[in-house]
């Protein structure tokens, strides 16, 4: 028998083994259109081999017009030109920079814009040939919220430091223009006093008594005048969507929230979405109450859910609430909460909610707290309900 005649397939084994080929193909097919990162198949001279349906929609080429090619055609300067380079020196050596690892790149697309992208790299071995499979994930999104969170971030923080300064200062004014008044009341009196004697030290004393009382009427003025600035609450109202508020303020201020052990779950109506509100300062109210109620059940309490909820609460006003599962609030505690310098925490200036309450009743609405039934606590405020029509107010 020729030894050779063993090593023929017979047409049955042939037509086994192609159909074992198609089915294989098939099956890459299946992966290649269904997979939702891009993924894309490359030989060791770095040439396209094949690519998948979500890849060809993120760099915006056909499959056609990539297979054969060389990967370097979605690279931008100067990562286009040191790819030879890293394919060689990891073929040569095996040094692996990418393989394995993944790193954030830049991707090019057809047009010529590039994005950031994150790139994990596979190795496989096929007889004495090199393949590498490309995972990509698009970081556009993820780096545009990064940015917005961030954003957002230092929008509330200045506007928070801001309405704290304004609060401090009308509380402050307040307290201090109270001693003032009396001063000046007493150095009125002496200067009565002092008119009645006589000398040359007398009318010194005089002039003196009267320039410290003038002093301190022009101290009392200046306050006065802080309190209407503060008062006056400059603030920019438009037609706003309060379930994106939430979402926003909930963004910021849930961050650690989940590690925390929080259960946090959302109720809100759609019938009372818009308000007319200062975004910034509404945002600012919320992350307040949010991050309070988060403090004080991490602190107090093993179990921890929160509920954040809007309703309709008439034809004019839309509620919206913050719910925690804590140990709630003593009566005499909640009757003086939002006053300024009143704090249940360990530390803290106790302005927090006596700047939302100031931020609410400058939109019109009201801020309150209830028990919340089963235990814990539940603040509440209010806000004016709008419509698309409805003109922005600025204030």
């Amino acid at each position: 028998m020729d030894p050779m005649s063993a090593e023929t397939p017979t047409p049955q084994e042939f037509a086994a083994m192609k159909a074992a080929l198609q089915a294989a193909e098939a099956r890459l097919r299946s992966i290649l259109e269904t997979v939702p990162d891009a993924m894309i198949i490359i030989d060791e001279r770095g040439r396209v081999e094949s690519l998948s349906t979500t890849a060809e929609r993120l760099f915006g080429y056909a499959a056609d017009e990539m297979v054969g090619r060389d990967i370097k055609m979605l690279m931008p300067t100067p990562h286009r030109e040191q790819h030879d380079g890293y394919l060689k020196r990891y073929l040569t050596t095996g040094e692996r920079r990418i393989i394995g690892i993944g790193r954030v790149v830049v991707g090019q697309r057809k047009d010529g814009t590039t994005f950031p992208m994150h790139l994990t790299v596979g190795e496989l071995r096929s007889a004495d040939r090199h393949y590498f499979t490309g995972f990509i994930r698009d970081l556009t999104d993820q780096q545009l919220a990064e940015a917005r969170l961030t954003e957002l971030q230092s929008e509330v923080t200045h506007m928070s430091r801001f309405t704290a300064l304004g609060e401090m200062a009308s509380t402050l004014a307040h307290e201090i223009n109270q001693p003032l008044t009396a001063i000046t009341n007493y150095l009125k009196g002496s200067r009565r006093l002092l008119e009645r004697m006589k000398g040359e030290q007398a009318s010194m004393l005089r002039e003196a008594v009267g320039k410290a009382a003038d002093q301190a009427l022009r101290a009392g003025d200046i306050i006065r005048r802080l309190r209407e600035f503060v008062a006056r609450g400059e603030s920019e109202r438009r037609v706003e969507s309060l379930a994106k508020l939430v979402e926003d303020a909930s963004t910021l201020a849930l961050i650690g929230a989940r590690e925390n052990g929080v259960e946090v779950s959302f109720r809100l109506d759609a019938t009372a979405d818009l308000v007319l509100a200062d975004r910034i300062q509404i945002q600012q109210v919320l992350v307040n109450l949010i991050r309070n109620a988060i403090e004080v059940m991490v602190e107090t309490s093993e179990h921890r859910e929160l509920e954040i909820a809007t309703v309709a609460s008439g034809e004019e006003t839309v509620e919206v609430s913050v719910a925690d599962t804590g140990p709630g609030l003593a009566p005499e505690v909640a009757a003086q909460l939002f006053q300024p310098f009143v704090t249940t925490k360990r530390k803290g200036m106790g302005l927090g909610l006596s700047i939302c309450r100031t931020i609410v009743e400058a939109h019109g609405g009201r801020i309150w707290v209830d028990p919340r039934p089963g235990g814990g606590t539940v603040f509440r405020f209010t806000l004016r309900a709008a419509k698309l029509e409805e003109p922005s107010l600025v204030e």
